[in-house]
């Protein structure tokens, strides 16, 4: 990116990537993604799913795999591409419902904003979801307009969620043409995999405690910090940034 300052062009590096989750971290679609399963499931395999999904801040190849099984079904490669394919046409079926059965989480958007504004600091995504999903979720609260959803790391690459980080990081730096170190990664979420996934590439763990988590379960699994929310966006300006 070239920054005009008294008529110099400047090269702004790149100093921060910060990696959000978006399920209880940014947005709360409870109660919706479960009705969702259970459709995808029937149109994907003729049956009907006994055994309900576990997600956690687990990927969605992970949590289909073992869905498919658990309900008696082959995870065969076709099989788990057809329940991707279900569950992105029910999440653009239930999109009108969005408004009335969903929320942003308090802050999110003012957070996504003060970053926004910080030409060194790069946001996109680690998250569980399907892409088609995450775009879903966020464009329907103007949560997207500040996230780069290109380069993320999505629940479609691999059933280990640490694997996401690298991926998003990997994507960063070659779109952006900066070499972000381990220390300047910062990784946003609600459950103890998200602070996994962030601890396993050396990243900072910032989480929130507004999932199903409690800010004690947090600390234990390894957090740098835990915030109870976003609502305090000085706040969580300062523990992205320092």
């Amino acid at each position: 990116m070239l920054n005009s300052v008294d008529g110099n062009l400047d090269l702004v590096t790149k100093k921060r990537l910060v990696l959000w989750d978006i399920d209880h971290t940014l947005v709360d679609f409870a109660g919706l993604g479960m009705a969702w399963y259970a459709a995808a499931f029937t149109a994907a395999t003729g049956g009907t799913m006994r055994v309900h999904p576990v997600f956690g801040g687990r990927t969605e190849l992970a949590t289909t795999t073992e869905l498919l099984t658990a309900n008696g079904f082959d995870p065969a490669p076709d099989t788990i591409r057809a329940m991707f394919e279900a569950l992105v046409a029910e999440s653009e079926r239930a999109a009108h419902r969005f408004a009335t059965e969903a929320r942003a989480l308090p802050g999110a958007a003012e957070a996504l904003t003060a970053f926004a504004g910080d030409d060194g600091v790069v946001q996109s995504l680690v998250t569980g979801n399907l892409p088609e999903i995450s775009r879903h979720k966020l464009v329907a609260f103007g949560l997207h307009e500040h996230l780069d959803l290109d380069i993320g790391g999505y629940g479609t690459l691999s059933v280990h969620r640490p694997d996401l980080v690298p991926h998003a990081v990997g994507l960063a730096a070659a779109k952006h043409g900066t070499a972000f170190d381990a220390d300047k990664v910062v990784v946003v979420g609600d459950t103890p995999n998200d602070v996994k996934a962030a601890l396993a590439h050396g990243a900072l763990s910032i989480a929130v405690a507004t999932g199903l988590y409690s800010a004690g379960e947090l600390r234990a699994a390894g957090a740098h910090v835990v915030l109870p929310d976003l609502a305090d966006t000085d706040l969580v300006r300062t523990a992205v940034l320092s």
